[in-house]
């Protein structure tokens, strides 16, 4: 195995998951709310009085994030090496585990595991236990 070394920044990464958890950590000790994705978008798609406001405006942030960044820096150029067919089969996958597993990854894995919810654990270890079996299964048996 080899590293990618201009693809390896890991004071970046550092600092990206900081800024993450601080984040997420202001998030439940200011509001009292989890920062999973799925919850808030699903909280929009059942609303409750006085309910809605922050919910857009978490994610009014995040689709403003990559416009700011880009005010400062290129936006990085995706690469990916699949068609519309496995994309799309791929995040409705997501979306049905993220209802089975009542969250997504940054709900459990970020705001879950920092609460030491042992929901948020076993959810955890599932869904990356699934990823790494699924890339040894297409990467190594399939070779995909």
């Amino acid at each position: 195995m080899d590293i990618d070394w201009n693809a390896f920044t890991p004071w970046a990464s550092l600092a990206g998951g900081l800024l993450i958890g601080l984040a997420a950590a202001m998030f439940v000790l200011l509001n009292g709310r989890i920062a999973g994705i799925s919850g808030i978008v699903g909280g929009l798609l059942r609303p409750s009085a006085g309910d809605v406001a922050w919910r857009l405006a978490f994610l009014a942030g995040l689709l403003a994030a990559p416009v700011v960044f880009s005010l400062v820096s290129a936006l990085p150029v995706p690469v990916i090496d699949a068609g519309w067919g496995r994309l799309l089969a791929a995040g409705l996958l997501v979306g049905v585990g993220t209802r089975y597993a009542a969250g997504c990854t940054s709900g459990h894995g970020v705001c879950g595991l920092s609460r030491l919810s042992p929901r948020s654990l076993a959810a955890t270890a599932t869904f990356m236990a699934a990823g790494f079996v699924a890339v040894f299964l297409l990467r190594h048996v399939l070779g995909i």
